[in-house]
């Protein structure tokens, strides 16, 4: 189960560290060196969506790891499998609200904060084959 827990490590410290380093760093960097705010913008609606994919992408690996471990019911009841699905419909309502099905101005900038905050309580959590 070595190789599960590498992939386990290696998927979560690129989606949450890319989600936390984007907006909490590197934006913010970008303001701070004196970027007009709108090219931030435009920065920011380029690089979250292709974080949050990729944020996507890597709940699934993390997922594929677990379930095999865990069984499905088992899966959903603990909190890392919990917090794996709360991230995986966090991206999917990402995408679902820039595709126009429904307005709002702040639902994509929650549900990327909320994925980031997820990752985080992820990140506390012990990695499958590392429990006790």
């Amino acid at each position: 189960m070595r190789g599960g827990t590498i992939a386990w490590l290696l998927a979560q410290t690129f989606w949450v560290g890319g989600l936390w380093l984007l907006h909490f760093v590197v934006l913010p960097a970008l303001a701070k060196v004196g970027l007009a705010p709108l090219l931030v913008d435009e920065l920011a609606e380029a690089l979250r969506p292709l974080l949050v994919g990729f944020a996507g992408f890597c709940v699934v690996l993390q997922a594929l790891v677990l379930l095999p471990l865990t069984g499905l019911a088992r899966f959903a009841a603990e909190l890392r499998g919990q917090l794996l699905l709360a991230t995986l419909l966090l991206a999917i309502s990402f995408f679902i609200e820039r595709s126009g099905v429904f307005e709002s101005n702040y639902w994509s900038l929650f549900s990327y904060l909320a994925m980031a905050f997820c990752g985080l309580l992820l990140v506390l959590q012990p990695p499958p084959g590392r429990e006790g």
